[in-house]
């Protein structure tokens, strides 16, 4: 358990030291993914927020909503997931990975396993 505190100790002193810097890299951001047909592009920032979505004029040469509804959200999903495993490559210096995803998840239950499980020496 000692050592435990340590290596917690120790990593709270890299995320001081380094965590200002971390924090303005992760801010800076933005993911662009194309559709499948490349007609739709969009990008998100590190919240996942849309921030630029752009649609090739031949999305209208096929007028069928659903299909472009479908093709935006699949294609914002994806750039969600690259935003999401870019922050956690910034982070992973200092935080490990699958702590880190298991916050963004907010899975408590994974996180507190893992303490737990750190804490008697199993991780």
């Amino acid at each position: 358990m000692r050592a435990y505190a340590d290596e917690l100790r120790e990593m709270f002193r890299q995320i001081q030291d380094s965590g200002l810097e971390l924090h303005a890299r992760a801010k800076t951001v933005q993911i662009t993914e194309k559709s499948r047909d490349g007609l739709v592009s969009v990008t998100v920032n590190v919240r996942g927020e849309l921030v630029r979505l752009d649609l090739d004029p031949r999305v209208y040469r096929r007028p069928d909503a659903r299909m472009l509804a479908d093709t935006i959200t699949q294609t914002t999903h994806r750039a969600v997931a690259r935003a999401r495993e870019r922050v956690m490559e910034i982070f992973e210096p200092v935080i490990p990975r699958a702590e880190f995803q298991a916050h963004l998840d907010g899975d408590v239950e994974a996180a507190m396993a893992r303490l737990a499980d750190r804490m008697e020496g199993k991780a």
